[in-house]
């Protein structure tokens, strides 16, 4: 790829219209890539100093809002960025921009660890980002650290050359990472580029995550202005390529990670023992027991594992979908409902992929995996299955009392935060030191007897 950075580029005009006909399932949704639940570490890769702030920094802002631990590594000084410069000594600029995206990480995370690497500018080697990379994940486990980096076919030697060697450690250490490109909305276009943009997606910033990118960038002086208005010392980031940077969305490639669940699944066939233990086969036959009516129309199950409950589920409704994150979950729940040919399983994290398309229902199954989403994600699924039951729909919740590690609801957690936001009322409750099933309908409740005409 070929361009100057003071060439006439494509104007922010045609990326907003690009932008409005994007569908919504384009939307990232940062939890979705590590089970529902906010990463630990973040971090981010800069080739050089503003990156940061023009690629990612409204992700910082919101990550470091929520607590997570972020670092920004910058690998080199950006020294060559005037290199005709009359004014300036390329130590003078890497010194100026040390001063600047400090000021700029202050502004988006004032917790966050930065670093400096010092490499040479214009002639990053992968090898060496490698190492520097796999430094800032450290030897531990990296189950929930989330990185981000420039795109790998961004267009410059630099930004290329980050992202190929991010992907690599990425993939060798199974951690989901994020590309975003900054000169690709300059050279690239919606047409030419078709197939790359299909794969982007879109964070949408709130408005004071938005507002602190645009402090954060107003900070690289060096780059938004020129250096003085001798030859050599032009603005580098001209008013047309800052234009591509105001959106109140960014955009990123992601390169996911296989789930927790996944890889349960794929070690082993039955992660929870489910088919073959009697606590688990009890608990089953109580949960079908405590549904208040023979038969029901549509049946939504959210986390169907290996399909032992799903299949019982399956046999008292006319129409059942299950949902589970994992790939492997999600054959073997097929696999388990072959007869039943109006059932069948899918991939989804709910609440983000929340089928509304096959609302409604008029039975929502969640069992033992209620305490896999964080409070927020509960409280969405708590709106979502509100909207999506029938006038006489049934919500029935089943799930282990004891500890959840590294999770952070529990069970009884879980049954009172439905309880109190729901606005559905309990018709039944089966209390065990070892797991609750609750049975919810709309107000009032109305018994098994009474609907049967006993009383």
């Amino acid at each position: 790829m070929s361009f100057t950075h003071d060439g006439v580029g494509t104007p922010e005009s045609h990326w907003r219209l690009w932008e409005q006909d994007r569908e919504p399932n384009h939307d990232l949704h940062i939890e979705a890539l590590l089970d529902g639940r906010l990463p630990t570490r973040f971090v981010l890769l800069a080739a050089h100093p503003d990156d940061e702030t023009l690629g990612a920094g409204g992700l910082l802002a919101l990550l470091a809002r929520n607590g997570v631990h972020c670092h920004v590594v910058v690998l080199t000084d950006g020294e060559r960025s005037h290199p005709s410069s009359p004014t300036h000594t390329p130590q003078q600029l890497a010194e100026r921009r040390r001063e600047e995206v400090t000021q700029a990480v202050q502004l988006l995370a004032p917790a966050a660890q930065l670093t400096f690497e010092g490499l040479p500018d214009g002639a990053l080697a992968e090898e060496a980002v490698a190492a520097v990379l796999l430094r800032a994940l450290g030897p531990g486990d990296t189950t929930r650290i989330l990185v981000a980096a420039p795109w790998r076919r961004d267009g410059h030697g630099d930004h290329d050359a980050v992202g190929r060697a991010a992907a690599e450690v990425c993939s060798e250490r199974d951690v989901p990472l994020l590309e975003y490109p900054i000169w690709l909305w300059h050279w690239g276009s919606a047409e030419t580029q078709a197939a790359d943009l299909d794969a982007l997606s879109l964070l949408r910033l709130d408005a004071d995550d938005h507002a602190r990118k645009g402090s954060a960038l107003a900070t690289h002086t060096s780059q938004i202005l020129p250096l003085s208005d001798a030859p050599g010392d032009e603005v580098l980031l001209t008013p047309g390529v800052l234009e591509h940077f105001t959106r109140n969305t960014e955009a990123f490639f992601v390169t996911g990670r296989s789930s927790t669940f996944e890889r349960l699944h794929s070690d082993r066939s039955d992660p929870w023992k489910v088919t073959e233990r009697f606590y688990e086969q009890r608990k089953r036959a109580l949960t079908i027991a405590s549904l208040p009516r023979r038969r029901f129309r549509r049946t939504l199950e959210i986390g169907c594992s290996v399909g032992a409950l799903t299949r019982e589920l399956a046999a008292v409704s006319d129409v059942l979908l299950a949902l589970d994150t994992s790939e492997t979950a999600v054959r073997r729940t097929n696999e388990a409902l072959g007869l039943h040919d109006a059932a069948t399983a899918r991939m989804a994290t709910v609440p983000a992929d929340w089928p509304v398309k096959d609302s409604p229902f008029d039975l929502v199954v969640l069992s033992e995996t209620g305490y896999f989403l964080s409070s927020a994600q509960l409280d969405d699924v708590i709106r979502l299955t509100r909207a999506s039951l029938d006038a006489d729909g049934v919500l029935l919740l089943c799930h282990w009392r004891h500890p959840i590690e590294g999770w952070e609801l529990d069970g009884d957690a879980v049954h009172e935060r439905v309880r109190q936001t729901s606005g559905l009322a309990t018709l039944a409750l089966h209390t065990e030191e070892d797991f609750l099933l609750e049975v919810f309908v709309p107000a009032p409740p109305v018994s098994v007897a009474r609907r049967e005409n006993l009383l």
